[in-house]
């Protein structure tokens, strides 16, 4: 089988849409602005390296426990922010493209669904309580995943923003970098 591999942020949206849909939740239920001052601990945790991705994400994410419908409130953030799918991938075709990314899956899955991506690899992440059911899908792991999921695949392009996706980029035959709107090769 042939496919396509797309890193999401910043690479096919522009932005990052767990950040953003943070902020856009923070409209809906602002009590959830208690959760800024655990994040930034969490943060900078990280950056001292106490902490890894995916525990500083599991911080990040708990605040989902305050929302009554993440599904409802998904909906309504793509509606309202589907705009930012740059129109390089939006003018493309995409039954053989598969979307890989460290964001939650349930935060793509209905962009994916409405763009009719072929597949969605993304992190497990639990809507209701911010949990990480498995590793963050983040630089190699995406690999792991792909594998694990598709045997006998092959890369015909691979898109992302980030240096980090390198083992997503060496298994392509025609690798991409994204920046901004440009494109280059990798």
């Amino acid at each position: 089988m042939k496919v396509n591999l797309y890193d999401f942020d910043n690479t096919i949206y522009k932005g990052d849409s767990s950040t953003d849909f943070f902020f856009y939740s923070l409209l809906s239920y602002p009590k959830i602005i208690k959760y800024i001052p655990k994040i930034c601990r969490g943060f900078i945790l990280y950056k001292l390296k106490r902490i890894n991705k995916t525990k500083f994400k599991r911080i990040i994410f708990s605040y989902l426990k305050e929302i009554p419908n993440v599904d409802d409130l998904v909906a309504s953030f793509w509606n309202s922010h589907e705009c930012y799918i740059k129109d390089f991938y939006k003018n493309k075709k995409h039954d053989n493209d598969i979307i890989i990314s460290a964001s939650p899956e349930f935060l793509l899955k209905p962009v994916c669904k409405k763009l009719k991506v072929k597949d969605l690899i993304a992190s497990d992440v639990d809507k209701k309580t911010g949990e990480f059911n498995s590793l963050n899908c983040y630089g190699r792991e995406k690999i792991k995943r792909l594998n694990k999921k598709y045997k006998n695949v092959e890369i015909i392009e691979a898109y992302s923003d980030s240096y980090s996706d390198t083992p997503m980029l060496e298994i392509a035959d025609k690798p991409y970098i994204v920046k901004g709107n440009r494109i280059k090769d990798f």
